[in-house]
């Protein structure tokens, strides 16, 4: 027993000296257990989502305080033993033309870096790597229409959830698929999202990415991959039966391990 404690103090050592010196294996790209924050941002839109919730946060909370502070000294200096004849002011200017303008700031101040975070959210800046996303019930299939081998035929897969079953040690339950996207990190990729049957959404919460696959209609995003590793999200539209069964997962990789798998992917396969 004590030889076990012994050891398990050594894993947990070595784990937080790895998560020290190497800050990309300890970030949280998956959900955690009772989590109620973000998963750790891999792109600049992900960086300003959080920073933009940060700031709305200090709002709310001073709104939240003020109020409150407000209430209670209503309640106490407005209390009816304290007050036995009502009061016969129904107007005061002053205070009316605060409770109106104040508000209104506050929303001006918040709306601009919104509106810069929204602008940025739909800029596609000329692409590297265009990605089709196609939903189906319930799985994805990807194609990379710009590499075609000697056939002219581009790169295309199907990515279906791995079953429990057939799970490796360190695979996630219901996150793990048999085929990732794999993108190059520090490049700027265009991803083109639609349906095949009915409505779905291709999300991955660490890129900051919640496009909606509507049949018949294209829409598209973008992905900034500022560091390598592995991005899991999920469908997030109620598709059917199996809406919870249909994960994502984005393999970030250095370039030249992207040119490797786009290679083995057109001439191996």
């Amino acid at each position: 027993m004590l030889k076990f404690i012994v050891i398990n103090k050594k894993i947990k050592t070595m784990f937080l000296l790895s998560a020290i010196f190497y800050p990309s294996l300890g970030k949280c790209d998956v959900p955690e257990n009772w989590q109620v924050g973000f998963q750790d941002s891999a792109t600049p839109i992900m960086e300003g989502i959080i920073n933009l919730h940060h700031d709305l946060m200090f709002f709310l909370c001073v709104v939240l305080i003020f109020v409150t502070w407000m209430l209670a000294r209503t309640l106490w200096h407005f209390e009816s033993s304290k007050n036995k004849v009502a009061s016969s002011l129904t107007h005061g200017t002053l205070i009316e033309i605060i409770w109106t303008t104040a508000p209104a700031l506050i929303l001006l101040i918040i709306a601009i870096p919104s509106f810069s975070l929204l602008y940025a959210m739909d800029e596609i800046i000329s692409p590297a790597i265009t990605i089709k996303t196609l939903g189906h019930q319930w799985y994805w299939s990807y194609e990379y229409s710009d590499y075609t081998n000697e056939f002219n035929e581009p790169i295309n897969f199907d990515s279906y959830m791995v079953p429990e079953d057939e799970l490796e040690v360190g695979q996630l339950r219901l996150l793990e698929v048999d085929n990732h996207v794999v993108v190059p990190t520090n490049t700027h990729v265009r991803v083109i999202v639609s349906a095949a049957d009915v409505l779905h959404s291709w999300a991955v919460p660490s890129l900051g990415i919640k496009c909606d696959a509507v049949p018949g209609r294209l829409n598209q995003t973008s992905m900034f991959v500022k560091r390598e590793g592995l991005y899991y999200g999920q469908c997030s539209e109620i598709c059917g039966i199996n809406h919870g069964f249909m994960p994502i997962v984005v393999e970030a990789v250095a370039l030249p391990n992207y040119v490797t798998w786009i290679y083995n992917k057109l001439y191996t396969q």
